[in-house]
């Protein structure tokens, strides 16, 4: 049977058409005879997320997005994407807007829900979130560091702004004045130090001695603590603080007037006894040096003596008047 060229180029057109077909459904990544539900999800914004971007659960690739336009004059977006019936979830369950890479690229996550309530059926609009991404918490993050970073920079700013109002021309003269007086003082400082390791230098084996005698002053101050330890200066101590203790007990019952001493030193009639005792000693001693024949008379041939004259001026004579 020989076939007229209409239906040849019927055959052409139609064979043409069902290729477009099928490979429009191929570029969007869903068959034509593939058995899936269709549902909804509204987002604000959707960040880039084209058609055809395959939708995953926990991973796997179960689906892909058909089609994304305006849902009304409120700007919100309307996603319509299909995902198949192996599995089911239910219509509680997150249709999650997240990034897709570090660069960029948009996808959405089923988050599956099992809490009994009914499955999700094609054509139900799902919950909706948006999983901030990596350059999102960046920026979130960076924030406020770029508000304090910007605070402290307008603060030290002003605070140039006083400094510089501070230091006028006179107080400018003067800080270099003092920074010029500072580094000459430093040079002072140098020069002194200069001189101090110059004599250090030259004195060197005298200061080695001296550090040697006082190494050895040293040792011999160690083996005269040895020596005092050795020879019982402790218990020397202790005897030396118990005659003390024993000499302020005797001088305690003194001052009571306990004992011989306690008595003369606290008996007055003693005292007055003693000083006129005394006073007639000193006035016989006075009568005995001037009047020595009335007490001792020697006559070696029977003479009489001759009477006793008192000399002239006599201090001891002028005492016993």
């Amino acid at each position: 049977m020989k076939l007229s060229r209409e239906i040849k180029t019927g055959i052409i057109v139609l064979t043409g058409i069902l290729a477009v077909i099928f490979g429009l459904s191929y570029l969007k990544s869903s068959s034509l005879f593939e058995d899936s539900k269709t549902f909804y999800a509204v987002y604000d914004h959707v960040g880039g997320l084209q058609p055809g971007t395959q939708v995953t659960i926990n991973g796997l690739t179960v689906g892909n997005v058909n089609s994304i336009r305006f849902k009304d004059g409120s700007g919100k977006l309307l996603v319509t994407f299909s995902i198949n019936n192996d599995f089911e979830f239910s219509k509680n369950s997150k249709a999650e807007l997240y990034d897709t890479g570090i660069i960029g690229g948009k996808g959405i996550q089923i988050n599956p829900v099992f809490d009994g309530a009914p499955s999700a059926k094609s054509g139900d609009t799902l919950i909706t979130n948006t999983k901030p991404g990596l350059t999102e918490l960046v920026q979130q993050k960076l924030t406020p560091l770029q508000m304090k970073v910007e605070g402290a920079v307008s603060h030290a700013d002003t605070l140039l702004m006083n400094v510089n109002k501070v230091l006028d021309d006179r107080t400018r003269m003067e800080l270099r004045q003092s920074i010029a007086g500072l580094n000459e003082l430093i040079g002072s400082f140098k020069v002194s130090a200069d001189k101090l390791n110059v004599l250090l230098e030259n004195n060197k084996e005298q200061m080695d001695n001296s550090l040697k005698n006082v190494d050895k002053i040293t040792s011999n101050f160690s083996k005269l603590s040895d020596s005092l330890a050795n020879a019982g200066l402790a218990s020397t101590v202790a005897n030396f603080k118990t005659t003390v203790e024993k000499l302020n007990s005797v001088l305690a019952k003194i001052e009571n007037g306990e004992g011989s001493l306690g008595k003369l030193a606290h008996d007055e009639k003693l005292y007055d006894n003693l000083a006129s005792a005394t006073r007639e000693l000193d006035l016989l001693l006075q009568d005995f040096r001037l009047n020595p024949k009335r007490y001792v008379n020697v006559s070696v041939f029977g003479k009489k003596q001759k009477d006793y004259e008192l000399p002239e001026n006599d201090p001891a004579a002028e005492k016993q008047e």
